[in-house]
């Protein structure tokens, strides 16, 4: 199946992002959200974020204006009707989520597909609640999604080759690097990363080294661009001790049980960057 236009239900940070890795490899868009507001504010998003490539000279005015172009707004799921694939981009919540996917499945055609750009919820147990599970598929990009090149690719238990082939191709197409995952609490990248950073907190609560310190050590010791603790600020520390509690319930394994420390933080409402301290002041 040649994917030429995509749906995307959510016009927020993931939303307008998926919006413009599409726009701007020349496929047109569908941005759905409950509001006229909401919908403006990504479409502006989008238009900002090309503007800043603009000024890097990595695009010209005349292909921002071609990839505005691809992009419609719209509160209606009725505008939907056209998309090959609709991915559904809402706020993490299963019972929203679900709402969402009934919605589409009484809508489109039978043979549309339907992603879900969830990091954490099963996409086995998502496909279970549409009539068109062979068709379901998960496809996790990562923020900033224009900039960062990966996109996991997750297979439900009832997910198709065909969904997945035409999913991985059109992904390619974006200018992603695919990596196809099996369904599994936190798929792969989180499920690695998010005890890291636990770990991370487990090191700060030993008084092992200073918050600067662990950051630096991870940083030039393993070259990665930012420190566990400095990308938990980033994250929030309530995400990052939700998705343990996640990994806990679901696996059943101790090492998965989250730091004292980092409860201790998110009960005192130090959640990071949002809420101007955490590991960090900001």
């Amino acid at each position: 199946m040649g994917i030429t236009t995509v749906g995307i239900i959510g016009a927020g940070t993931m939303g307008n992002g998926i919006a413009q890795a599409c726009a701007v490899s020349g496929i047109k868009v569908v941005m759905v959200d409950i509001s006229e507001a909401a919908v403006a504010k990504g479409i502006a998003t989008v238009s900002g974020s090309l503007d800043r490539l603009i000024k890097k000279e990595k695009i010209t005015a005349d292909d921002k204006a071609a990839a505005m172009a691809r992009i419609q707004g719209s509160t209606s799921y009725d505008d939907l009707k056209g998309a090959q694939l609709v991915i559904e981009a809402a706020t993490e919540n299963y019972d929203l989520k679900v709402k969402i996917l009934k919605q589409l499945d009484a809508l489109l055609a039978p043979e549309v597909l339907v992603a879900s750009n969830t990091s954490s919820i099963s996409i086995t147990k998502l496909a279970a609640v549409t009539t068109r599970s062979d068709k379901f598929i998960g496809m996790h990009f990562f923020n900033p999604v224009p900039m960062m090149a990966l996109v996991e690719i997750i297979r439900g238990l009832q997910t198709s080759d065909a969904t997945h082939a035409a999913v991985h191709a059109m992904a390619t197409a974006l200018g992603k690097t695919p990596i196809t995952v099996k369904n599994a609490p936190g798929f792969v990248v989180n499920r690695i990363l998010v005890p890291m950073i636990n770990e991370a907190f487990f090191v700060l609560a030993e008084g092992l080294a200073t918050p600067e310190d662990i950051d630096a050590g991870m940083k030039l010791g393993c070259n990665q661009p930012i420190g566990p603790l400095a990308l938990a600020d980033m994250v929030g520390l309530d995400v990052c001790l939700a998705v343990m509690e996640v990994y806990l319930s679901e696996f059943g394994d101790s090492k998965y049980r989250a730091c004292p420390l980092l409860k201790e933080m998110v009960a005192a409402g130090r959640l990071g960057r949002k809420t101007g301290q955490g590991v960090y002041t900001y």
